[in-house]
């Protein structure tokens, strides 16, 4: 028999932390009022008034592992030109909250007090998926503090029959399901939704995985799925981004098909540019890093 303590994802996890304390990233609990805590990756303290702050960046993850297990090639990549600063969002992670709101909005104020706490008066905003509905709201709640805005494998145009059409997809009976796999046959279905290339996976990794990140604080993030603000019915509310924005879509993603990427930067307005990657699906950042961290270097940098 097999050692029952061994976590093949807990290891993994391990090795995502030493990667970003090597790029100069440090793990760190922000307070942001009585009763939220954020936790976050970023920049170490800087007490040199002779060295010049670089331009940041802060990176928003999507419904599933936190920051660093879907961002950590962007962060180490990014940390040499930005200071980079990667978040968990309340309930995922280390982060928290004993209030009761869950809406993504509560998401982007809470992502916008903790930049305050740190001190940081301006920064671009990059997220994907669920964590482009923060940075969506955090463009429109925040002109004056957010720079420039990526939204990446994320339909913030999302209607009521785009989730019935991705449950469908998934050949499952909710959308909790589809986002918060209990199971290994669950896991194993988003994937397919999520990855381009199929791999095959134990049920033994699979339901480490989601023992070790899908299903702490569950009953909390599935009050966040209820507690969307966006995709509640077939009418699209919004406004257009005073920002340069940047969308960037995995040409084969199966969770928000690629037109809804291209009716979103119809949406919000005309200093918008759509990037596609080829071969990938719902997470580009992860099966092609080079690319999706070209592109979205040469954007923050005005290239």
């Amino acid at each position: 028999m097999g050692c029952s303590c061994l976590s093949f994802t807990s290891l993994y996890g391990r090795y995502l932390r030493r990667c970003l304390i090597s790029a100069g990233l440090t793990s760190q609990l922000i307070n942001i009022d009585n009763q939220t805590r954020i936790h976050v990756w970023g920049p170490k303290p800087n007490n040199s008034e002779t060295i010049l702050p670089k331009p940041a960046v802060l990176l928003i993850h999507g419904f599933g592992p936190q920051g660093m297990w879907q961002w950590r090639m962007q962060a180490v990549f990014l940390a040499k030109l930005f200071d980079v600063y990667m978040p968990d969002l309340v309930f995922f992670g280390e982060s928290f909250t004993s209030g009761p709101e869950r809406s993504e909005i509560f998401q982007a104020e809470c992502m916008g007090k903790m930049m305050d706490k740190l001190g940081v008066e301006s920064y671009s905003v990059v997220g994907t998926s669920y964590g482009g509905f923060v940075a969506y709201h955090m463009a429109t709640m925040m002109p004056e503090k957010v720079d420039k805005v990526v939204i990446a494998s994320s339909g913030v145009n999302m209607r009521l029959r785009d989730n019935q059409d991705l449950v469908k997809r998934a050949n499952m009976d909710r959308i909790e399901d589809v986002m918060l796999p209990k199971t290994a046959v669950q896991l194993r279905s988003l994937m397919v939704l999520a990855v381009f290339r199929r791999v095959r996976l134990p049920d033994f990794f699979l339901n480490d995985f989601i023992e070790t990140l899908y299903n702490q604080n569950r009953q909390e993030k599935l009050e966040l799925l209820k507690g969307l603000t966006i995709g509640h019915n077939d009418v699209v509310r919004l406004s257009p981004l005073r920002q340069e924005a940047l969308i960037i879509w995995g040409e084969n993603d199966r969770i928000f098909l690629l037109e809804k990427a291209e009716e979103l930067k119809d949406i919000l307005g005309g200093n918008v540019k759509l990037e596609v990657i080829k071969n990938t699906a719902h997470v580009p950042q992860l099966e092609h890093p080079e690319e999706f961290n070209s592109i979205l270097k040469n954007f923050l940098c005005g290239l």
